[in-house]
């Protein structure tokens, strides 16, 4: 199962293992439960800390529990956990064994302190690049705290529960039995769900914030950019987020970020946010911004309201809120995301294996979407409402190569179908016959660009007719010490490249605007 090359790197990483662990399988005859006793096997051979038992009794076959020699840690992989989840596995290896996990002492304590039983099952894909973080925050919590169980389930290994459950997306998170989330979440975001005190506290502790000179909305690269131009000025800086990576998040390759050759969005935010944390900058993240209140005069506060009700005060503000994929506003796509209408091809796909689907737009995205479904799902439907496909052209004639795809063009969506509980299929309308066609699916992939997230800013800054903030050459808006960047403006081009050159840009503007209206602190 593992190479030599794995195998080295992760004998040198249970070095760190402190006290005993225990790999509990249970197992069937399916190829599967073959495969996770030869994993087993193989971590528990280099090291003397690690030992296999194959005598487990969980009715769920193939699974393995990690657990504490001794001990019964509820943390269980029903999977074979290689691609993204491998590192999911040995990060709880190394929990399991006593190694200190990256979290402040706070959040440990917060978890340790929790009260009640929590027993999580994660439904997740091995290819999906959104799933080990909700796996490993919901395996640390497992590990802390003796009253959380927590269960990562490879949902291509168990199609019935699948079926079950009716799980049309990846991660989805169930507690105790129902329905708990969907989608990318992080430590501080799960425990602010079943912690129900901690919204009031982390008001608390932001209201008590002093002033900074400088406050940025939004952590992808733009913020990410602009806050460490601001940190490395010597000024008061402060980063609100909702999600920090932003976009990046949902990004799986990124190939054009001149001199990185090549890397994945999660790690390229874990990048932004670990240069962000080399300066004294004061990160709030998992923060949604209701409202931005200028300063009344020159060199005065503008105030930024959090929804949790905190007040944040700056000198200077500097708009970085990115943007969202767009939706196609049709009967169906609400009722039905998540049972069948998605936004993640990598994600989401394998959910689909062997079925029919749509991706929903012709540009770059939608076509790489098709092209990444094509070699998983059944067939793939792509509707475009152009006369022609906007991708680039080696895009479209590797699309136009594969034999289980069909391209509509001029075609409008109407609608999405469902039975009540999924995704059954599409209707569209040839925009030049004006006929009808309906297709049936069982997922349909929407790729129609983007919307940038300025919606607590109508009223308040200028605003293209797109919803985007309207800069000029420096980034500055129409309103003094207002600043922005990155995908939310009007800034042409879409790219990480361009967000972040502009996000230093606007920092800079908004500097060079603090010296000239007001001493910095």
């Amino acid at each position: 199962m593992l190479d030599s090359n794995i195998q080295a790197q992760l004998k040198a990483y249970l070095e760190r293992v402190q006290q005993p662990i225990e790999l509990i399988a249970s197992l069937d005859d399916r190829p599967a439960s073959a495969d996770v006793r030869e994993l087993l096997e193989e971590i528990a051979a280099l090291s003397d800390k690690v030992t296999v038992r194959l005598d487990g009794a969980d009715e769920r076959r193939p699974s393995f529990q990690v657990t504490r020699a001794g001990a019964d840690m509820g943390v269980r992989f029903a999977a074979v956990p290689m691609g993204h989840e491998f590192t999911s596995l040995v990060l709880a290896l190394l929990q399991a064994g006593g190694h200190p996990p990256k979290v402040e002492p706070d959040v440990i304590e917060q978890i340790r302190a929790l009260e009640g039983d929590f027993v999580f099952e994660t439904w997740m894909s091995l290819t999906c690049h959104n799933c080990p973080d909700v796996v490993q925050a919901l395996n640390l919590m497992a590990v802390l705290n003796p009253r959380i169980r927590h269960v990562a389930i490879d949902g291509g290994l168990f199609q019935d529960e699948v079926e079950q459950r009716q799980i049309m997306a990846v991660p989805t998170v169930f507690l105790n039995g129902e329905f708990f989330e969907s989608g990318r979440m992080e430590l501080d975001q799960i425990l602010a769900k079943v912690d129900t005190g901690a919204a009031a506290r982390d008001a608390a502790r932001l209201a008590k914030a002093e002033p900074y000179d400088m406050l940025v909305v939004g952590g992808g690269p733009a913020g990410a950019a602009a806050a460490v131009y601001a940190a490395r000025k010597g000024i008061r800086t402060g980063i609100v987020a909702e999600r920090f990576g932003g976009q990046t998040l949902d990004t799986l390759a990124i190939e054009n970020y001149i001199s990185v050759l090549e890397t994945d969005g999660p790690k390229f935010a874990a990048a932004l946010e670990a240069h962000v944390r080399a300066y004294d900058v004061d990160i709030m993240n998992h923060q949604q911004v209701q409202a931005l209140e200028p300063a009344a005069q020159p060199g005065g506060m503008a105030s930024v309201k959090l929804a949790n009700g905190a007040v944040l005060q700056a000198r200077s503000v500097v708009l970085a809120p990115g943007a969202r994929w767009k939706n196609v506003g049709v009967p169906g796509e609400a009722e039905y995301r998540t049972k069948g209408v998605a936004y993640c091809p990598h994600c989401d796909g394998p959910l689909f294996k062997g079925r029919s689907v749509a991706v929903i737009g012709g540009g770059n995205s939608g076509v790489e979407a098709a092209i990444d479904l094509a070699g998983v799902v059944g067939h793939v439907t792509v509707i475009e409402f152009l006369d022609q496909l906007k991708a680039d052209a080696v895009l479209v004639r590797k699309l136009h190569s594969l034999p289980n795809v069909t391209v509509h063009l001029n075609a409008q969506t109407l609608e999405i179908t469902g039975d009540g509980s999924r995704v059954n299929g599409l209707r569209f309308k040839d925009r030049t016959s004006g006929v009808e066609q309906t297709v049936e699916l069982a997922g349909v992939f929407v790729q129609i660009g983007l919307v940038p997230n300025t919606e607590f800013l109508r009223g308040t800054v200028e605003l293209s007719r797109y919803g985007e903030i309207v800069i000029d050459a420096r980034g500055a808006t129409n309103v003094p010490g207002v600043f922005a960047a990155g995908d939310a403006t009007t800034v042409p081009y879409k790219q990480i490249v361009i967000a972040a050159g502009d996000g230093a840009k606007a920092a800079l503007a908004a500097f060079d605007h603090l010296i000239r209206t007001s001493a910095p602190a």
